[in-house]
């Protein structure tokens, strides 16, 4: 039986590393890609608090819905965690009502999967400006992370990130690492990574968490599709837990 996992994805940047999930999956997971409104491509706080609307989210999640999927993830960590904790949860309840499945976001899923890898100190790796980086930062020590560097890039919208060859994924989120990390996250979902994991944490010698990555793991998670998976990194490696309650938004 095929699980069908569907994700918000706001505009157009690096929306077909979710075919390439997909494809690197195997076949009993269906990965569905539903655009949401980008009235303005920008890594600003306003622009995001916009695109994470609950006005936007509802649509989207409603054609979820009529696609009849397993589960919902918002797939944008900056249009999450700029809402904080709260506001996000608020963001996760309102899709999951309007989408008549279970639910999260990119921002929950890294927290999710940290919890799951057991990994509590992390070096960020942000494309984000320094401001929208460090309330990412923030965001994670408000659920018990500890964030011991924060690197960002500064680029402002999500087109310019998605055009980043595979060179430049690589150094910038090896230039991120410390020793003093479990981990390093890379929250944009605008970046393509599902082609570079394992040469990413080949790279850095730990675990390496991007955007699309924790977003699709989460919806496995959701979805109760627990086995592990091969050459996606150290996380799809681990599996899913199977009791989803000992990990939650």
């Amino acid at each position: 039986m095929t699980a069908t996992i569907g994700f918000l994805y706001p505009g157009h940047s690096a929306e077909d590393d979710y075919p390439d999930f997909q494809e690197r999956l195997g076949g009993d997971v269906a990965l569905r890609v539903v655009h949401t409104l980008m009235r303005e491509d920008a890594h600003r706080v306003d622009a995001l608090l916009d695109i994470g609307g609950a006005d936007v989210l509802a649509e989207g999640a409603r054609a979820l819905r009529a696609a009849n999927v397993d589960a919902a993830v918002w797939a944008c960590t900056s249009g999450s965690f700029v809402f904080g904790r709260d506001g996000a949860r608020a963001q996760v309840e309102g899709v999951r009502a309007a989408a008549g499945a279970p639910a999260s976001s990119t921002s929950f899923a890294f927290v999710n999967a940290l919890a799951h890898l057991g990994v509590g100190r992390v070096a960020v790796a942000a494309t984000y400006p320094q401001d929208v980086a460090e309330r990412f930062a923030g965001f994670l020590g408000d659920s018990g992370v500890e964030v011991v560097a924060l690197a960002e890039r500064g680029i402002v919208t999500a087109a310019e990130v998605g055009t980043l060859t595979t060179a430049d994924v690589l150094d910038f989120v090896a230039a991120g690492d410390v020793p003093a990390a479990e981990a390093v996250l890379v929250p944009d979902t605008a970046l393509h990574t599902a082609g570079v994991l394992e040469t990413l944490e080949e790279r850095t010698g730990k675990p390496v968490l991007t955007a699309n990555q924790v977003s699709v793991w989460e919806g496995l998670r959701l979805a109760g599709v627990t086995g592990p998976r091969s050459g996606l990194g150290t996380l799809l490696r681990s599996g899913v837990p199977s009791d989803l309650a000992q990990v939650r938004t």
